[in-house]
């Protein structure tokens, strides 16, 4: 399991100093924070915490939501994204992961659109573009690589205006593979046909930064951003999908990233436990 990394997200409800405690004892090696959880006990406690129970940080989660059309909405982007690259930079990752951003219609995630609001796809796409290149020479100053995750179509109105690997890829291609990679979610990638081809390009272009995993359950939740599960419980090939990742060249972390109400409510030992069989059985026979 040296590669398996917790991602807070599936320990929602437990605090970094449980998160941390439970990785540990589980026998992981890393765990992927998400910032309001190193907010809650301050960079530099956070930064302990980690270091002193032994583990390394995979990741941190997140930046971006970049496609603000306001002068005043691109500053508070910048100066928020630039927040997140010292943390990371702090916590000892060099990877940042990116949720760009959806139509400055949707002004916070899952709202309703406003009446007459900003519906132009394709500039808010350049404005990502824009404003990843405004970031990437303070990320480098820093050792920090902007990761850019694709997000299933069904978020493009207001979490990602960026909906696959490909689309991502093309972002990136415009900066130098250091400052810029991206990441394969499970959850939000599995369906894409042209998705051997699109690993695999990211693998020759040394841009595969991280490996995320969870399985796509249906119905789905009232919130479709919660009907993730545990690896086997829905409907994707992990072994397929990790074998690909594998050929590109990936050797990093693999991090469980789960938003599931009922898995959040579950005691983070079980889920963790849970979590780890999985893995064994499921992903790490193909890597």
């Amino acid at each position: 399991m040296t590669r398996l990394a917790l991602n807070t997200a599936t320990t929602k409800y437990v605090t970094l100093a449980e998160a941390v405690r439970v990785a540990a004892d589980a026998g992981l090696t890393a765990i992927g924070p998400w910032r309001d959880r190193v907010a809650e006990v301050g960079l530099e406690k956070a930064t302990t915490l980690i270091r002193d129970a032994g583990l390394s940080v995979s990741s941190l989660c997140r930046g971006g939501f970049l496609t603000a059309a306001d002068a005043e909405g691109q500053a508070a982007a910048l100066a928020d994204n630039k927040a997140a690259i010292v943390e990371a930079a702090t916590l000892g990752t060099s990877e940042l992961v990116l949720v760009v951003g959806g139509l400055p219609a949707n002004p916070e995630p899952g709202a309703a659109a406003l009446p007459d609001g900003d519906r132009d796809l394709i500039a808010a796409r350049r404005r990502v573009v824009d404003r990843v290149g405004e970031l990437v020479p303070f990320a480098a100053e820093h050792g920090v690589r902007l990761v850019l995750e694709p997000l299933h179509p069904m978020f493009a109105a207001d979490r990602a205006v960026l909906s696959t690997l490909g689309q991502c890829l093309d972002v990136a291609a415009d900066f130098p593979q250091e400052s810029v990679g991206v990441l394969v979610d499970t959850y939000h990638v599995w369906w894409d046909p042209e998705l051997e081809n699109v690993i695999a390009r990211a693998g020759r272009e040394g841009r595969l930064a991280l490996y995320q995993v969870c399985d796509w359950l249906l119905p789905l939740a009232a919130d479709p951003l919660l009907s993730r599960g545990f690896m086997g419980d829905g409907y994707i090939d992990f072994p397929t999908i990790t074998r690909w990742v594998a050929d590109a060249g990936y050797t990093g972390a693999v991090e469980v990233e789960i938003f599931n109400a009922e898995i959040w409510e579950a005691p983070a030992e079980q889920t963790v436990a849970t979590m780890v069989e999985r893995y064994t059985r499921l992903v790490e026979p193909y890597l």
